[in-house]
């Protein structure tokens, strides 16, 4: 019996990793009935992050938490043997906005923080913080403040507190303490208040940017317009997170403002290292290890990947060139699928993919290849054995070209 490993991620705005599984298992399975399939779906630190470790066999944890912009969000954490996978996507991310609405000013990291704080309070000792998918830019202050320290305010008359005349359409209400925008009425942070489980918990935070906080390459100049930040917002998000740092640096003693990676997902990076201890990995190596893709690779004859687009960020820390590279590493050919694939051959051969296929190729109209994607990936897979199985034809890369979806970005 010939074996492959099925190791995607989701097809955003189409089908879950899971589903992407099921639904190439089935065409493999109906073109080659002597193959055994292994389902392993994976992903990078963002969306899908708890999904792939449930699949990996951890148990689910629910939580009920705070959205970005407040509102009461049914989530969970996956746990096993005292390990937390902790997504800050299902939480308070992009996908949780009311109406898809941005709130680039108003979203908040707090709920994640809720989420970190129920599995400590459930006894995990170690907890792995995927931060990709992110709504706010706040610095990670609603992160650390969910987990007990209290951010001090200073006068509410501040020339750029939250509410202000300079600042229309800021967080009012009961909402005027969370978000970047409330960063502005800050003056300092008790730290005296944290759950004092944190000091005996390993905190590891998947992030695959590696971003600082502040300048042209900083939280709100590279991401904060992929939440719905204007220029302006930038620059007053720009200089809030500057006096944040600074806050930070006079509680701490340390500076954490340049350090790689401080800017992912708003600013939590930055949180994390400065406040709460945590070590940043690159998220896709960590979530293949919680998911034990070298295990799966053992033994395997092909091993098949994708995502919705393949393109530049692929080939930057995104799951199937971390999946492609342990492949590589473990002798096994590895195919990639995708909606669409943007990369030439000559990047997809250094990626390590064999051969390449697209939803594009059986269905070139957008919407209908987002609609039907499970059954065009039921239709492709066939061609999957037929350009890649080593007893069939000659591994090659397809031919690709712009068709289908752009996926958005991912809000780091």
């Amino acid at each position: 019996m010939t074996r492959v490993v099925l190791a995607p991620d989701k097809f955003k705005g189409s089908l879950s990793a899971a589903e992407v599984c099921a639904a190439l298992a089935e065409g493999l399975r109906a073109a080659r009935p002597d193959v055994h399939t292994v389902s392993l779906p994976v992903a990078d630190g963002g969306d899908g992050t708890v999904e792939a470790a449930l699949s990996a066999g951890y148990r689910r944890v629910a939580v009920t938490a705070e959205g970005p912009t407040g509102e009461l969000v049914d989530t969970a954490y996956a746990e096993r043997d005292g390990t937390a996978i902790v997504e800050l996507a299902d939480a308070c991310g992009l996908r949780r906005l009311p109406g898809g609405r941005p709130a680039p000013l108003a979203a908040s990291s707090y709920g994640v923080g809720q989420v970190v704080a129920a599995a400590l309070r459930a006894g995990c000792r170690r907890v792995v913080l995927g931060i990709g998918g992110s709504a706010s830019t706040d610095g990670g202050a609603g992160l650390v403040e969910a987990l007990g320290a209290v951010l001090l305010p200073e006068s509410p008359e501040s020339p750029e507190s939250p509410g202000s005349p300079e600042r229309p359409g800021s967080p009012a209400g009961r909402r005027r303490h969370r978000g970047g925008g409330a960063l502005a009425a800050l003056d300092g942070v008790d730290l005296s208040g944290l759950d004092p489980r944190l000091r005996d918990t390993e905190l590891i935070v998947a992030c695959d940017v590696d971003n600082p906080l502040l300048g042209p390459h900083g939280a709100a100049a590279v991401y904060g317009p992929q939440k719905g930040a204007t220029p302006d917002d930038v620059a007053f998000l720009e200089r809030v997170l500057a006096r944040w740092a600074t806050i930070v640096m006079s509680a701490t003693g340390t500076d954490h403002r340049w350090a790689p990676g401080a800017g992912a997902a708003g600013g939590v990076g930055f949180a994390a290292l400065s406040l709460l201890g945590a070590r940043l990995c690159p998220g896709i190596d960590l979530i293949l290890d919680l998911v034990g893709i070298d295990d799966a690779l053992l033994g395997a004859d092909l091993v098949v990947t994708g995502e919705g687009s393949l393109d530049e960020q692929t080939l930057r820390g995104k799951a199937p060139a971390g999946v492609a590279a342990r492949a590589r590493a473990a002798g096994v050919p590895v195919v990639a699928v995708a909606g669409r694939s943007l990369l030439d051959s000559a990047a997809l051969t250094g990626a390590g993919f064999s051969a390449v296929r697209t939803l594009a190729e059986l269905e070139p109209d957008e919407r209908v290849s987002l609609s039907q994607a499970a059954d065009l990936l039921r239709r492709l897979a066939p061609r999957l054995i037929d350009r890649s199985w080593p007893d069939g034809p000659a591994c090659s890369v397809a031919a690709t070209r712009p068709a289908g979806r752009t996926e958005a970005g991912d809000g780091r």
